[in-house]
């Protein structure tokens, strides 16, 4: 008797485990959204907004991870090595997509080869000024800068980053040099401009708009082809008679190979994410202007981005290792 119950139950217990591991392998895989830059920034925070309102429509999860490192790169790698099987996404600033494969000699990835996803928001540009500078508007900080050639110190975010190369399209309209000062990020820099360290920043919004509206940094002017209605006093360089824009982007894109359908169902997932009141006022305190384009609206403005920078970097003869 004892042995027929212990056969039952080993057998019930194999039923059990079979069921169970059936049940864990046809589990749905997790989404994971790739950050290439660390946590806090505008890069960081956009994803993890809206990945909060993508889990109703993906059962496993949504992941959003960070791999640091190489000006993106080091993200970008892992994802293009990840299986194509619209489960693993980049979601990063322009570098590791559009501009990197310009600057360096040698990537272990193919930014050409990314599967276009859409555009999670735009972020403009703006110039900003230390205090200690004492010019007031566009028109004088050209003057100051043609009185000064040379003399005056950009920080950026690092070699061959979205503010080092907006500083180089500037310094390109305007006929002017500056002394370029690479830091490793925004907030170093954000520091050292505060405290007069450093004379310049083309710094995205979203960093600097608490330190404009605080007196500690004046923004000058925003790179974009309208105002932003974070600061809607602030005028753009255009209307301050430099015809140029620099917004940076903020985009999603697959492994080569990852199938249509599945790039096509993530972009209808975060459009209608960006399309809810709250996302749309939580972007709007960023500075950021929600995406959600097509795959193949995407496809075409990073090509188009990619283009113009690549245009910059020749010409300000910008080389990274």
């Amino acid at each position: 008797m004892k042995h027929n119950i212990s056969r039952r139950a080993a057998l019930l217990l194999g039923v059990a485990l079979a069921a169970t591991g059936t049940a864990i392998a046809q589990a749905p895989k997790p989404i994971r959204f790739i950050v290439p830059f660390p946590a806090g920034g505008t890069a960081d925070i956009l994803p993890r907004l809206v990945s909060e309102k993508l889990r109703t429509s993906y059962p496993g999860g949504v992941l959003v991870e960070n791999k640091t490192g190489a000006g993106g790169n080091i993200g970008g790698e892992f994802v293009a090595r990840s299986d194509a099987d619209g489960t693993t996404f980049l979601v990063s600033p322009p570098g590791p997509i559009a501009i990197n494969h310009h600057l360096y000699k040698s990537l272990s990835f193919d930014p050409t080869r990314w599967v276009p996803v859409t555009v999670l928001a735009t972020v403009p540009n703006v110039l900003v000024v230390s205090n200690k500078l004492g010019v007031k508007d566009v028109a004088e900080f050209i003057a100051h800068l043609k009185a000064n050639p040379g003399k005056v110190s950009y920080a950026s975010q690092g070699n061959g980053s979205t503010s080092h190369l907006t500083a180089a399209l500037f310094m390109q309209a305007t006929g002017t040099t500056m002394n370029h000062i690479p830091y490793k990020g925004t907030a170093p820099a954000l520091v050292d401009l505060v405290g007069g360290n450093v004379d310049v920043f083309f710094d995205n919004i979203s960093s600097s708009a608490q330190f404009h509206t605080g007196n500690r940094l004046r923004i000058l002017a925003v790179a974009d082809d309208k105002r932003s209605p974070l600061l809607p006093q602030v005028p753009t360089l255009t209307e301050s008679r430099v015809p140029m824009e620099a917004v940076t982007f903020f985009s999603v894109v697959a492994p080569a190979g990852t199938p249509p359908a599945a790039a096509a169902e993530m972009q209808k997932a975060i459009a209608a994410a960006l399309a809810l009141p709250d996302i749309r006022q939580k972007f709007a305190e960023q500075g950021a202007e929600p995406g959600g384009w097509s795959p193949e609206q995407t496809g075409a403005f990073i090509r188009k981005e990619s283009e113009k920078w690549n245009k910059v970097i020749k010409s300000a003869n910008v080389s990274l290792g």
